[in-house]
């Protein structure tokens, strides 16, 4: 990892825009109480983006104000993170990747065409129009060369397309953003035939794998169709044969039950005729005595009757 240093030559101040303030203060209200230094990226962005698309030590001194962050915590992030620029970039900042897929596809060319025109890395032309950088991996190796203009990508690149692109950008005139050799993203370079193979539709690439899917589910349907037959014979069996309202007379019937009350609620007397002929029985009534009584009478009349013996 390089060092990072600030510029020796800053500005005196520092303060954003009242549009970019306003900006800042609704990126602040996003956080709760005592959480506003994670605002702190997209500010120091916003405060490089006003001032030229380098980030002077009076900005970052104003967004750790802002955040109430000491100013050493601030500058951590300035210097940590490569996409803040610490001097003075050009109007028009190129990051190069020169990374293996570009350098592959002939990023070597594209740095001959900056050292050309602009100078060495991070040298800004007299005019203030050009600075040029090289960067890791920008993520577009599809589309290898390719560099970054500010915040918008230029890709498959040659020498030819990008003195042409840095002319255009000097003189002020259009340019288109993507791809300069008329593909529209990242899709074969010539006629696009990805995927229009037959074979990959027709199951003769998979072979058995598509015979076992079938297999499975022809199973799958079988089964829901006999699931489906049965419950439909079940339902007919049960609408020609319903279920009797009634207990099976070959189950045993449970005696009615003939309490008072229930001769009562019949118009009866509450105890019937045949009880009440029980009840008159001597030879059925009970005694009065309590039970222990009955058995030591018992066991006395047992034991005189063994004396006699």
């Amino acid at each position: 990892m390089s060092v990072r240093r600030l510029a020796a030559q800053q500005p005196e101040s520092f303060a954003f825009s009242p549009e970019n303030l306003a900006w800042a203060q609704t990126q602040i209200a996003k956080f709760p109480a005592g959480r506003q230094a994670s605002a702190v990226i997209p500010l120091l962005w916003r405060a490089q983006e006003q001032h030229d698309y380098w980030l002077p030590r009076a900005a970052i001194e104003y967004v750790a104000k802002m955040l109430d962050m000491p100013v050493i915590r601030v500058l951590e992030v300035a210097t940590f993170y490569t996409m803040f620029n610490l001097s003075p970039v050009g109007r028009y900042f190129i990051q190069l990747c020169g990374t293996t897929p570009c350098r592959l596809r002939g990023a070597d060319d594209i740095v001959a065409v900056c050292k050309s025109r602009i100078g060495e890395q991070s040298t800004v032309t007299a005019d203030g129009m050009f600075s040029w950088l090289e960067v890791e991996c920008l993520g577009a190796c599809c589309n290898a060369p390719m560099v970054q203009i500010n915040n918008d990508y230029y890709e498959d690149l040659t020498p030819e397309s990008f003195n042409k692109l840095l002319d255009d950008l000097a003189a002020g005139r259009p340019v288109q953003k993507g791809p300069q050799n008329g593909r529209h993203a990242s899709e074969p370079e010539s006629a696009v035939k990805t995927l229009q193979d037959p074979a990959l539709y027709d199951g003769s690439v998979v072979g058995a794998w598509k015979k076992r899917f079938e297999e499975e589910e022809a199973r799958a349907r079988q089964a829901a169709a006999d699931k489906e037959a049965a419950d439909r014979a079940l339902a007919a069996q049960a609408a020609a044969e319903p279920r009797p309202g009634k207990p099976d007379a070959t189950r045993p019937q449970q005696a009615a039950a003939d309490t008072p009350a229930d001769r009562v609620a019949a118009g009866k007397a509450p105890v019937a005729p045949t009880e009440r002929a029980k009840a008159a029985d001597p030879a059925k009534k009970l005694s009065d005595k309590p039970t222990s009584k009955l058995k030591d009478a018992k066991a006395e009349t047992g034991k005189s009757d063994e004396s006699k013996g």
